[in-house]
Order: structure tokens, then sequence, then C-alpha cells
């Protein structure tokens, strides 16, 4: 049995006129989730999904992320391409990974191995969570790839740096990621907040290398200034972006087990994701903790549709 199983079919959203298409008539979707057949397509973006939130759960946090990889694509494949644009991107839907007979762990390494392939393959990327945990799964891949050579931003209001000794969830990623790769990449952590974070934690980080920017900062300083400023020197290297949805104020991305007033507002982040576009190499994003059963108006799974739209047509401009 594959790891993998394929989206529903009436996700690809299409209009059925030509004068009005929409993002779903670009996608193909990989036939049984068999990851033998990738090199058989031809495609710019592979997007995979991971219905998973036993991760927020086993850390305290509320569920519902499970459902957002489906969320999500219904906002996004409803899309119309970016005016602008002039080529509509090929995506290929690799599916969701659904085993879930098998323990977290394992979860997590064939995550990591689709990731690695994909990475290998020369393609971008785009990760749908389910929870954080997943950020290690990407991180890692990525870096399978590309270490000594690689950039991995993590937006998000928590370090998630937290120790495994208790085992993984969704405060673990980047503790797991920076022990494995420790001095094999250029990482940071963007929009931390005060209230949400231990000294402790923000030391062991520090003494990995990691650079911290806490939200204060960024309110000083503007986000794109200090990812300018951030990102000098790296122009040659490889990046990848981690974006957990509550590094954004709450009125604006309310679906998310730890929501805050204070955050990053999608205007600011928008213009420093396609001036990261513009100006390096992101080989993938990754979007986690979107929590369907606790968004108002959907605004949560349509900010992390609108991103993804964003980093899929600002990547092809360039292109």
């Amino acid at each position: 049995m594959s790891w993998f199983h394929p989206i529903d079919k009436h996700l690809l959203f299409t209009k059925n006129d030509k004068e009005d298409p929409r993002l779903g008539e670009c996608v193909q979707v990989l036939h049984k989730g068999d990851l033998s057949q990738l090199s058989l397509h031809d495609y710019d973006f592979a997007i995979i999904g991971f219905p998973d939130d036993e991760g927020i759960s086993l850390n305290g946090g509320r569920p519902g992320a499970q459902q957002a990889p489906r969320e999500i694509r219904t906002y996004l494949y409803k899309m119309t391409p970016h005016l602008q644009s002039t080529t509509l991107p090929k995506i290929l839907d690799i599916g969701d990974l659904v085993d879930k007979e098998k323990k977290i762990g394992e979860r997590h390494e064939k995550a990591r191995e689709t990731t690695r392939t994909i990475a290998q393959s020369g393609k971008r990327w785009i990760s749908l969570g389910g929870g954080h945990d997943y950020g290690y799964c990407d991180g890692a891949g990525f870096l399978d790839v590309f270490k000594n050579d690689a950039v991995l931003i993590n937006f998000d209001a928590h370090m998630d740096v937290r120790p495994t000794d208790k085992g993984f969830n969704s405060g673990t990623p980047f503790h797991r990621v920076l022990s494995e790769f420790n001095g094999q990449v250029d990482f940071a952590e963007v929009g931390i907040q005060n209230q949400c974070n231990s000294k402790a934690h923000i030391k062991w980080a520090e003494d990995k290398g990691a650079s911290i920017f806490t939200l204060d900062h960024i309110n000083e300083q503007g986000l794109q200034k200090t990812l300018q400023q951030y990102m000098q020197g790296k122009e040659q290297k490889k990046v990848f972006l981690s974006v957990d949805i509550d590094a954004f104020t709450s009125s604006e991305a309310p679906g998310c087990s730890q929501s805050w007033t204070t955050g990053l507002f999608t205007k600011d982040f928008l213009v420093s994701l396609n001036w990261l576009i513009a100006n390096f190499d992101v080989r993938g994003v990754g979007i986690y903790e979107v929590s369907p059963p606790l968004d108002q108006d959907n605004r949560t799974s349509k900010l992390a549709a609108l991103i993804l739209h964003n980093y899929i047509f600002n990547s092809l401009r360039k292109a």
C-alpha cells in the first residue's frame, strides 16, 4: 500500500471557461501516490499534504490542522492565475501522507524521503501541514540535498526547538534539524514572540548558530529590512521557508492552535516573500498549523493559499 493517497479530484476546480482559467486546471495528480512515477511527470511545483496533527496534540495544542491540506487546496485551486503572469504553472499534486498506522517517527521519515526526492530532482515543492513537526521533514529533506549551501528561515511565534527526550511533537522540529545539521545550514527564526518562548530554548538555538529576530525587532526595523540584512552574502545559497501560520496576528490568521493578537501582517509578509523569491533561489515553502475548525470565515486557509499563489507565480516570473 502506498504511503500517499491521491487527492479528491473534485478539488481540481474549473469554470470550464477558457477565458477564466483556474489553478485547478493546471494540476496533475500522481497516480496512486506512487513516488516512483515522479520522474515521468513534467512539472514546476510538487504539492504534498501532511494531514496529521498528532504532533500538535502531543505538544498540548488544539487539534484540527489535519483538515488543513484539503482546505488550503480548495482555495488555492479556485484561484485565477496572477494578472501579470504570461505562463501557467505545471503543478503535480502528490497527494496526502495518510498511513496513520505507522508511528509518528516513521511518518516523518517517509515525509523527509519525499522532500529529499523532489529536491534532488531540481523541482520546487510546497508542503501543507498538519503540525509543524513536519517542518523537520521538509527542513531535513532539503538539507539532505543542499547542506553547507543552504538557508532555512522559520517564520513563527515560537522557536520550536524543544528537546526530543519526551518524543517528537510540533515543538521539536528545529531542535532535530539543528542537532542533525549543526554548522551545515544558515538558520533564522523570524517573528519570535516574548510570551511564547523560554530563554533556555533561545540560548540553545543561538549556541547552535541560529539567528533570532523577535517580533519586537521586526516591528522596529521592518520585516523586509531585517531579511535584507540577514540575507547579505547568501545570494548563491538555496532557501527553504517554513511558515507556521501562528506567526501572523490572530486578526488575519485566527485558525491555528496558538494564535495571538500580536504577529506579522499579510501585506508586509507578501512584500518580503516576493523580494526573497526575486533575489534568491527559494526551493520550497511549507505552511503548517492552519486549523480549519478554529478558523473564522476561512480566512486562515485563504491566507495560506494566498502565500502559495505568490510563491508559485513570482517563481514563474523569475524563471
